[in-house]
């Protein structure tokens, strides 16, 4: 406490500043030799030190802040509510710090204030000497000062000459860097316009690409095609919907191996395939079948060509042929079966003629009518094994029914495409067998001139269709009614009523034979979507 009253007692004012001039930091008793200036508030030292303190202050500051060492300035005047007051300045540098060094500037008072009048002849009780001494040195600062001023004016004249140069010389490098920037400008312009064409020719590109990629995925799905992408490791590179139905894939399973995943084919055969695609860059097939022998499949493997060179991916591709190889197996065996009924009809056929030829009149005419019925229902069994037991044409079942009896100018046929179940065909062969055969022996086709016109069509409304056949004999007058109450009527009739849930209409005339059957459009029995045509 009492070095603290000391000091704010016989110490003298001071300021500390940084190099720039800049205040830190004020003691006490500091208002005789600042104030503030008019404007905003500032904390430079120069704008703050009274008029007469300001030269030398500046001066002795630069000095200390050049050489790092003590500056002073003695007996300098500066005024002070109308009086003189003579101080010494001391600006001393403080601390070791070099990055920003901060200076003290002490202020003593050099005897007691005086008026203007008194401070010019140096007081009443100074002689002349003293006073003279006063103003030479006065007159030596002075000097010194504005040789300080020169020197600094000199030096920033130097300074601003040097300082022009550069100016110039920049002046000349941002010219030509402006004029670079101008052709850089042109040119970027130009770049830009080139950038602008390849974004709009790309966009164009990825479009077409977003379009082809579209067309082969839809392509992939619409068809259902079982594509995968393998290397020559069996890694998954890629595949397409139908594959991860077949073996439960996911799309994160692309990078896996195949041998990962429980397929239920034969990993070796692939990968031989694979690593045979690679070698002699052909494709490969093989028809493998999964365990359970369910299934069948088709696998290609094709080479990758990809443009890089040799080939390290290839594509795999399994087509389901279980169908085919059913239909296939289905095909032999229903060969086979054709084959062996015609050949236990043609058995049939030889032991009744064997039989027929041992026989009286009357079990030779009843063998020979069993033989007709059962060569009639072989030919129908052999149109319609000729098509796989499939649709056959009334048109040819017609034909080759009747046309067996008589020669073919002998009937008139005509009627609409109709194509018939092989039940229906086989009735309708039969029927038409046993009207031809009673032709032949009873009626029209009995004489010379006689002939037959069998014609059909499709009456009624949907829901309740049917298909009327007819069957006229004409030209011939005069024919017995013999055949009217045998067992080719009562056959027509069971065939017509039972097989093909239809109705028959017959009336023996005097000129032969007129029939009608109605037979309902039953899916079963008629293909009413078909349009029949000749075989």
């Amino acid at each position: 406490m009492v070095q603290s009253h000391v000091l704010d007692r016989f110490a003298p004012a001071f300021v500390v500043v940084n190099r720039e001039g800049n205040v830190v930091f004020y003691s006490n008793r500091t208002g005789k030799y600042l104030e503030s200036p008019s404007g905003p508030p500032s904390q430079q030292i120069l704008a703050v030190a009274r008029k007469g303190l300001r030269l030398d202050i500046r001066s002795a500051l630069q000095e200390t802040v050049e050489n790092r060492a003590t500056a002073r300035r003695e007996r300098v005047a500066v005024e002070f509510e109308d009086r003189v007051q003579l101080v010494d300045i001391t600006i001393e540098p403080v601390g070791e710090n070099t990055n920003d060094p901060l200076f003290i500037i002490m202020f003593a008072d050099v005897g007691s204030a005086m008026d203007a009048e008194e401070s010019l002849h140096g007081g009443a009780r100074g002689d002349a000497d003293e006073v003279v001494a006063q103003l030479e040195r006065e007159l030596r600062e002075t000097r010194e000062r504005l040789q300080s001023v020169i020197e600094e004016y000199e030096t920033a004249l130097e300074e601003l000459k040097s300082t022009n140069e550069e100016l110039v010389s920049v002046n000349e490098e941002l010219q030509s860097t402006n004029e670079e920037l101008e052709t850089s400008k042109e040119e970027m312009h130009s770049v830009n316009e080139e950038l602008h064409h390849v974004n709009l020719a790309l966009n164009t590109k990825v479009d077409e690409l977003d379009r082809a990629n579209g067309d082969l995925q839809n392509l992939f799905d619409s068809t259902e095609i079982a594509a995968l992408f393998l290397d020559r490791k069996l890694v998954i590179r890629n595949f397409t919907p139908t594959v991860a139905k077949l073996f439960k894939l996911i799309p994160a399973d692309c990078g896996r191996l195949l041998t990962d995943f429980a397929i239920n084919l034969e990993p070796n055969l692939i990968r031989e395939d694979v690593q045979t695609a690679l070698d002699t860059g052909r494709a490969v097939k093989r028809n493998v079948s999964r365990d359970d022998g369910r299934q069948h499949f088709l696998i290609r493997t094709v080479p990758y060509l990809s443009g890089r060179g040799a080939p390290e991916e290839v594509l795999v591709t399994l087509v389901d042929v279980t169908d085919l190889i059913n239909a296939e197996h289905q095909r032999t065996l229903i060969e086979e079966l054709n084959h062996r009924v015609k050949n236990m009809l043609t058995v049939v056929i030889a032991l009744a003629r064997q039989t027929f030829a041992h026989a009286d009149d009357g079990a030779a005419t009843l063998i020979r009518a069993f033989v007709g019925r059962i060569e009639g229902l072989s030919r129908s069994y052999d149109l319609i094994s000729r098509v796989s037991w499939g649709d056959v044409s009334l048109d040819n079942i017609v034909r080759e029914s009747v046309q067996a009896h008589s020669p073919p100018e002998r009937f008139s046929i005509s009627g609409s495409p109709i194509l018939l179940k092989p039940k229906a065909a086989l009735a309708l062969g039969l029927i038409l067998h046993e009207l031809a055969t009673n032709a032949v022996k009873y009626g029209s086709l009995s004489g010379d001139a006689g002939q037959v016109a069998i014609n059909w069509q499709v009456e009624g409304l949907d829901g309740k269709r049917q298909l009327a056949l007819f069957w006229q004999e004409l030209g011939r007058a005069g024919v017995a009614k013999k055949a009217a109450d045998g067992f080719g009527t009562k056959l027509i009739r069971r065939e017509v009523e039972y097989e093909l849930n239809g109705d028959v209409t017959l009336d023996y005339a005097e000129h032969g034979l007129s029939a009608i059957m109605r037979i309902p459009l039953n899916k079963m029995l008629v293909n009413t979507a078909g349009n029949g045509g000749g075989m």
